[in-house]
């Protein structure tokens, strides 16, 4: 989970904390705290990944330091101090949606990576169709490996489990989306 910065060839590692803080960005100017609240247990996307405020506000300063997101102006706060909104850069934006539309390399990835483009595309009105394709692809040799006969070791019965599980939930993904 990377975006390399063609102008200066410096490489950006993000977390997946980190691009779900700027894809929420990239659908309006946002404070911290609302951020927060969008990833808290039992929302819509605290169902996939729960993130606490503190590693909110760090996303945050990261994603400033890195020139994806920029201060777009400060309100005042309900009862505490002003908050700061934040909006991603032209950069963060262009890293943001590239980010939406790259599959991601392993199964173990499906579970919240994928699923944070999927809801973060669905969120954007953004056709998640083309990623789809491309997932089923990039995990297609690793699923076929994967659902042969796992023998009695518990570490590949596990693994060849989630094997097809991924591969009928893309399968199911697919038909729904065509």
């Amino acid at each position: 989970m990377d975006q390399t910065n063609q102008s200066t060839n410096r490489r950006i590692e993000l977390s997946p904390t980190e691009w779900v803080v700027l894809g929420l960005l990239a659908e309006g100017p946002a404070h911290g705290f609302a951020v927060a609240k969008e990833l808290r247990a039992g929302t819509d996307l605290g169902r996939i990944m729960t993130v606490h405020r503190p590693l909110v506000y760090r996303a945050l300063d990261r994603l400033v330091a890195a020139e994806l997101v920029e201060h777009h102006h400060t309100e005042p706060g309900d009862a505490g101090p002003n908050r700061t909104l934040h909006r991603p850069t032209r950069r963060g934006r262009g890293a943001v949606n590239r980010w939406l539309d790259r599959p991601v390399g392993h199964i173990r990835e499906l579970r919240i990576e994928f699923l944070l483009k999927l809801r973060l595309n669905e969120r954007r009105s953004r056709d998640s169709t083309k990623l789809i394709t491309k997932q089923r692809r990039v995990l297609e040799d690793t699923m076929a490996r994967l659902t042969c006969d796992p023998g009695t070791d518990v570490v590949d019965l596990w693994r060849s489990h989630n094997a097809r599980a991924a591969k009928s939930f893309l399968d199911d993904l697919n038909r729904s989306h065509h």
